[in-house]
Parts: C-alpha cells; sequence; structure tokens
C-alpha cells in the first residue's frame, strides 16, 4: 500500500513539470509560419505572443502596421542622411526668407530654440493627416495584398512581374523596412549621444 502511495505521489510530481498543452496555440503560429517575411536567418519571429491564437485578419493588421511603419522609416533614415550631407530643398520655408537650410537637422528641426516655427509644424502635422486618410490606403479596395496602396495610379510595371519576382520585391520592402526601424532608432539615439558616426558625420 505504502509503494502505490509512493508511486502516485511521484506520478503527481512529475505531472507538475509535464509541458502546458499549447496544441491550439501551436496550430494558430502554424499558420503563419510559412507567410511572407518568415525567412532566415530568424525564421517566424514573435517573441511577444502577439500572434498567439490569432486569426488572419489580426495578422493582416499587424503585417499593415509594419509595411507602414517600415515605409515610413526608410524615409525618415534617408532623410536623416541627405540633410547631414548637407543636401536640402532650395528655396525658402516661409515668406520671410528662412532657407530650408538654415534650420537644424534632426531633432532640432522640431524642438529648440532654432526650431522650424509652430506654423511649420502644423502644416507637417496636416499633411501627413491628408496621406494618412486619403493617400496611404487601399481607397479603391482592388490591393493584389495588404500594403498595395497603388488604387490603380500607380504601377512602376509592377503588373508585368511574375508571382515569384512579386513576392521577391515584397520580401525586400519588408526587410528594408525592418531594418530602417532599427537604423532611425539608432540615430535618433545617437543624436541624443552626440558625437560623430561614420558616413553620417556629426550627430
Amino acid at each position: 500500500m505504502m509503494k502505490l502511495a509512493a508511486l502516485a505521489t511521484l506520478m503527481g510530481s512529475a505531472a507538475a513539470f509535464a509541458p502546458a498543452q499549447t496544441g491550439k496555440v501551436s496550430t494558430a503560429l502554424k499558420a503563419f509560419e510559412s507567410e511572407l517575411g518568415a525567412q532566415p536567418p530568424l525564421g517566424f519571429f514573435d517573441p511577444l505572443g502577439l500572434l498567439d491564437e490569432a486569426g488572419q485578419a489580426r495578422f493582416d493588421r499587424l503585417r499593415y502596421v509594419e509595411i507602414k511603419h517600415g515605409r515610413i522609416c526608410q524615409l525618415a533614415f534617408l532623410g536623416n542622411i541627405i540633410t547631414r550631407a548637407g543636401i536640402h530643398i532650395p528655396g525658402n520655408i516661409d515668406t520671410a526668407g528662412d532657407a530650408f537650410d538654415s534650420y537644424p537637422n534632426g531633432f532640432g528641426a522640431l524642438f529648440g530654440p532654432d526650431a522650424i516655427p509652430q506654423d511649420g509644424r502644423l502644416q507637417i502635422l496636416f499633411f501627413i493627416g491628408f496621406l494618412e486618410l486619403f493617400v496611404m490606403k487601399d481607397v479603391t479596395g482592388q490591393g493584389e495584398f495588404v500594403g498595395d496602396f497603388r488604387n490603380g495610379f500607380i504601377d512602376f510595371g509592377w503588373d508585368k512581374f511574375d508571382e515569384e519576382t512579386k513576392l521577391k520585391k515584397r520580401a525586400i520592402e519588408l526587410n528594408n523596412g525592418r531594418a530602417a526601424m532599427m537604423g532611425i532608432l539608432g540615430l535618433m539615439v545617437h543624436e541624443k549621444l552626440g558625437g560623430e558616426l561614420p558616413i553620417v558625420g556629426p550627430m
């Protein structure tokens, strides 16, 4: 009897260390392991578990946000590199005769004593809002994939590519966007730290 009790106790203890039942979560995640962007070296990478038990609609929403942020960060990163190289829009930014190149780069253009006037910052904000609400979206509902904002207008030969080429170019955009998100974050941090970076120059 004692032996049976000891055996039952050991089995109960072992059960406490048994792996949790993750069948449903694993099945949900496997549905996205073959999606575009799950590629070497990381493969499918979701350390925060944002896709645990998520459906296709949730995945598409997160992919839309990733693509949009990636595109914004690519523009932001290139904007930093170009302006820090001394290349600015010619002419004046206002009727008072202040030239575009008279304002500092990076954070200094928006915050601080030498920043763009408030009216200029509001114009930038309204322009971004206009793009967000009326331009940078699938207006026609005919988008070929999440993030397709051509709206039957801008094509650049996309429809002439075969499916393999399309997937390759979309994967390149995803990777470049991910790299740009890390890149612009790095530039922002280094700008606050000061010093100088290769290629970029003084921060």
